[in-house]
């Protein structure tokens, strides 16, 4: 990852896992997991957007990415200690969330985002 200047922990944080499809990326890698697995567990995510997710994941770190050179190609995802670490900060974020779905679910659309 690229040394950048950042005025607070969260702007570092959200380089790493901005726009919505990374923290529920890291949030189903439970397990090493296939691309085919991963693409189930998030539902609504497009193969195009999946792969380009998961090679920013890998190149800061988060995700390891493991070829097993086999016809047909094996490959599986892993968090890295690394993300491991940030998985268990997202934990209160869920809880937070959990908490206020119903109020959330409320809001107008445009709030949603």
């Amino acid at each position: 990852m690229a040394e950048a200047k950042f005025r607070c922990g969260l702007e570092a944080a959200l380089k790493v896992v901005g726009g919505k499809w990374k923290v529920l990326i890291l949030w189903n890698l439970e397990n090493p997991a296939r691309f085919g697995e991963l693409k189930r567990f998030v539902s609504g995510i497009s193969e195009k957007v999946l792969i380009q997710q998961l090679r920013e994941l890998e190149a800061d770190g988060i995700v390891n990415r493991k070829d097993f050179q086999e016809v047909p190609p094996r490959v599986e995802y892993s968090l890295t200690p690394f993300g491991k670490s940030l998985k268990k900060a997202l934990s209160p974020l869920c809880d937070w969330g959990k908490k206020h779905m119903n109020r959330i679910g409320e809001l107008p659309s445009s709030c949603q985002k």
